[in-house]
């Protein structure tokens, strides 16, 4: 049975603007405690701190994430549309967990770009059409895409891991694959996962792009484009002032 809940959620109500603040609090705490583990020099593998900090982080998100989802899958809560694990975010949450545990380039690379965007638009725009705290779709949206967030805060602020433009090809082409997937299995299912097929019921910044397809296609640039923006200040080569005369 669901957790008794105090009614709907609203966005930008108390219960949002609790998260945000939890958010930025966990933001904060979580740099300072990665650049306490970094190591020593630019480059070198972090040190043993910071493997078994990221690796019971890793776990937490899988106990978390696991625990939701076996709670969809009952049959009193299973839908086609909602109970598959084919969202992004569904695939981000594990991407994070693999990140932290290996501390892996091209697991870091997804989670920081579906991390620091598709992610944080759930925070700030959240698709959430369901009960308030403590209800467990609250719990389990607000678990998902905080632990995800904070992953890639952490790795990026605290570690001090950095992406680059092969991080940037990659990750936009395992999530061009992620989207052909879920686009077809829409089309077959009658679903709308990854909201590739229409837009969401709730309020959204889909809504400011259009109708289908246009507003895929503005997404597509916007990410791009995004994705670029985020991938060139790490990047920049760093030139020496010329020597004095």
């Amino acid at each position: 049975m669901p957790l008794i809940t105090a009614g709907r959620f609203v966005a930008y109500g108390p219960s949002h603007w609790a998260v945000l603040g939890v958010f930025a609090i966990g933001c904060a705490v979580l740099v300072v405690l990665g650049r306490g583990q970094r190591a020593p020099e630019p480059g070198e593998a972090p040190g043993e701190q910071a493997k078994g900090f990221g690796r019971a982080y890793a776990l937490a998100i899988l106990f978390v994430m696991v625990g939701t989802q076996v709670h969809t899958l009952l049959p009193a809560e299973w839908r086609i549309g909602g109970s598959l694990p084919l969202q992004l975010c569904d695939v981000a949450w594990l991407t994070a967990a693999g990140a932290l545990w290996t501390l892996g380039r091209r697991w870091y690379a997804l989670t920081y770009y579906w991390g620091l965007t598709l992610s944080v638009q759930g925070l700030l725009t959240p698709a959430l059409n369901g009960g308030d705290y403590p209800d467990i779709d609250y719990l389990a949206f607000w678990g998902m895409h905080l632990m995800i967030v904070w992953a890639a805060v952490y790795l990026t602020w605290g570690l001090g891991m950095r992406p680059d433009w092969r991080s940037y090809r990659f990750a936009v082409a395992v999530t061009v694959a992620w989207a052909a997937g879920a686009f077809v299995f829409n089309e077959i299912a009658g679903t709308n996962y990854g909201y590739l097929n229409a837009k969401p019921t709730t309020g959204s910044a889909l809504d400011l792009l259009g109708p289908w397809p246009w507003y895929v296609l503005a997404e597509v640039v916007i990410l791009l484009a995004g994705w670029a923006l985020i991938t060139w200040p790490w990047t920049r080569v760093r030139r020496d002032p010329p020597p004095a005369r």
